[in-house]
């Protein structure tokens, strides 16, 4: 079939009513009966073939997922594209897409927000673990602002994870994984997932379940057995969702998750009389969704309310008082949305969104504040011929301290034949300053004790502009992508002394808007199928990333980013892969002095072998060379676990 029929045959307006859904009903899992090629919908909202998505999108299937050891959303990204997985303080690490701070990257759940922890928790990477990872469908990545779509937040790009649905019969799986560390020093892992769903009611009621335990045990420092290289974690997840569908036009969806997760590591407080003292951090998660929505003779509609809560408790022994020791984050949102057809060439879609944030921190005068988002966007995905489509949007978001904020975007889709596809477009984002940023009562120690840190009710959204453009060339058993984006970033958000600068103890910072970005880069990548049941994929990202405020390089950002994998399948039941990460030589500050971390690379080998159709085993070694950072470079802000030998076993029914 040509691209042409294809797309007439899809993305016709008229048609488009049994396969096109809203933001809160395709992310709920609703699936095209014609799968041509992967089905995306955070670039619109709406359900659009891959190569019709206006946005430079991966997709990340389950399939690739089961292939490789996998305990949280870092693990999944892995080798995605234009993102980087910078340190973020404590052995943590947080994702940035297109050299964006990783605060810049929103994480939606079946297309809702949860807690941006990291503008509550410093060092915090708790977006990062909401779902079990046997739960996952699939996972979508946009890269480039979308906050004409999902407002602050969304200032680099959207990571949406999809989550299982039910079916009309019932399917389930269930995974064991296990990783002991060649050189003793910790570090071992084992993770068990389950998942389940089905009907209760056939056509009526439909029910998922999914459940995950893993642990990952603390790694000592090199040399120094008495601080943490890399944290601990224990974790226990479970999710619920159940289907009602009361006829053929609606559907209502309820849904339960929550999850307990303890880390610890080993540390020493700042300054000449220092002690060693473990740090531990209990994390608790919880999340309530009900969502309904329609399909109508006249369009679609969903309607959702849901509620996100995490709550950490952060303790220290040895007579060390922890600065902040409970901060508990919690937002309700109640948002909906409308698609309708009009005029043979369009499909516009309109919604809303009310949100309420608030942070219980003892950092705050008062314990507590709050703030109210609301937002109202607008879309026109536009089909002038086969060929040839458009999508306009803008998003208008009210905030209390600083009023009505407009994000626009337009993108043009050309497909110039069956192989070859045009994209570009721009777009503006922006992301408000979070509540202890904005709040005149809020004050944190930082840096061990050296300053204390004070809120500013005079900050302004961080506002980022992207241009793009890109072109895919899908060929018989290759392919080839490329594509430029330019990211120009205002206002920042950085503390700033401003009165006993250097003295410890004494000095102050407030948050300022100051510093101004121009990120600019450059991404390839490509596919081959080799002779003797190969294949071979790679990418590449250029990134030139300049802090215009202070000219000068900006830092935690690796010039040359790439990420390769061999494929070998010899049957229809076995395959092995060679996976490569490369992180180009990165500059880090401190103190305003510029500090050089070398380029690192890493390798792993994965093996998988079908035993029956609902068995498999799964077994190889990860960083392959046993790259060790500490033995490297001091300047590392993160560390990768050693050398590491892993096994599982997969069931499905």
């Amino acid at each position: 079939m040509s691209r042409s029929t294809r797309l007439s045959t899809v993305r016709t307006p008229a048609r488009l009513l049994p396969t096109l859904a809203l933001l809160p009903l395709t992310a709920l899992g609703f699936e095209k009966a014609l799968d041509l090629e992967p089905t995306v919908i955070t670039a619109t909202s709406t359900a659009r073939q891959l190569s019709d998505a206006p946005a430079s999108v991966t997709v990340i299937s389950r399939e690739e997922l089961s292939m490789r050891p996998v305990q949280d959303l870092e693990d999944a990204l892995r080798g995605t594209p234009g993102l980087q997985f910078t340190g973020i303080g404590m052995t943590r690490r947080g994702v940035s897409i297109r050299g964006m701070d990783s605060e810049h990257t929103l994480v939606l759940v079946n297309g809702q927000r949860i807690n941006t922890a990291a503008g509550a928790v410093a060092h915090a990477d708790f977006d990062l673990g909401w779902v079990p990872v046997e739960a996952i469908e699939r996972i979508e990545v946009i890269r480039g602002p979308m906050s004409s779509l999902y407002g602050s937040e969304a200032l680099g790009g959207v990571v949406n994870v999809i989550t299982r649905r039910a079916t009309d019969a019932w399917h389930g799986a269930a995974q064991i994984n296990g990783g002991v560390r060649e050189d003793g020093r910790g570090g071992q892992t084992h993770q068990l997932g389950v998942y389940a769903g089905g009907p209760l009611v056939p056509g009526v009621l439909g029910l998922s379940l999914s459940g995950e335990t893993r642990r990952r045990q603390e790694t000592p420092l090199h040399g120094n057995a008495t601080q943490s290289e890399i944290e601990g974690r224990d974790a226990d997840s479970g999710e619920m969702t159940l289907s009602w569908t009361p006829d053929t036009a609606q559907r209502v969806d309820f849904s339960y998750a929550n999850g307990l997760e303890d880390r610890w590591r080993n540390t020493r407080s700042a300054g000449a009389a220092g002690r060693d003292y473990e740090s531990s951090d209990r994390i608790e998660r919880e999340r309530f969704s009900v969502a309904h929505s329609g399909d109508w003779s006249w369009g679609r509609s969903s309607l959702r309310a849901y509620r996100n809560t995490l709550e950490r408790t952060n303790r220290y022994t040895n007579g060390v008082v922890p600065t902040s020791p409970r901060q508990e984050l919690t937002d309700d949102i109640v948002d909906g949305s409308l698609s309708v057809p009009l005029a043979d060439a369009h499909l516009f879609t309109f919604g809303g969104e009310w949100r309420k944030e608030q942070l219980e921190d003892g950092g705050f005068t008062t314990g507590e504040a709050q703030i109210i988002h609301r937002a109202l966007f607008l879309q026109d995905e536009i089909e002038f011929d086969p060929a040839w489509s458009l999508v306009l949007g803008n998003r208008f978001d009210r905030h209390e301290q600083f009023g009505w904020h407009n994000s626009p975007r337009a993108y043009l889709v050309h497909h110039v034949n069956d192989a070859l596809t045009i994209k570009g477009g721009g777009g503006r984002g922006f992301k408000a300053a979070t509540l202890k940023q904005l709040s005149p009562g809020y004050s944190a120690i930082g840096g061990g004790g050296m300053f204390t840190i004070y809120g500013n009710p005079e900050l302004e959204p961080e506002i980022n502009t992207t241009y793009e453009l890109n072109a895919d060339y899908q060929a018989d058993g290759w392919s080839l992508t490329a594509g430029l984006f330019q990211n120009n970033v205002r206002g920042l958000i950085q503390t700033v002394c401003v009165s006993s600068c250097g003295i410890r103890g004494r000095e102050v910072r407030n948050y300022e808007n100051v510093d101004k970005a121009r990120i600019r880069g450059l991404e390839l990548g490509g596919g081959l199928d080799l002779p003797a049941d190969l294949r071979w994929d790679l990418n590449y990202t250029y990134l030139d990333a300049i802090d215009r405020s202070a000219d000068r390089r900006l830092g935690d950002r690796a010039r040359h980013l790439a990420n390769t994998r061999l494929q070998w399948t010899p049957t229809a039941a076995f395959t092995a892969q060679v996976r490569g990460e490369y992180v180009g030589s990165q500059l880090t500050y401190s103190s305003n002095t510029a500090n050089s971390v070398p380029a690192y690379s890493l390798w792993h080998l994965e093996l998988t072998q079908r035993i029956t159709d609902s068995l498999s085993i799964r077994g190889g070694i990860e960083n392959l060379t046993d790259e060790d950072f500490s033995d490297t470079s001091d300047n590392f802000t993160f560390a990768e676990p050693g050398r590491t030998y892993h096994l599982g076993v997969s069931l499905s029914f």
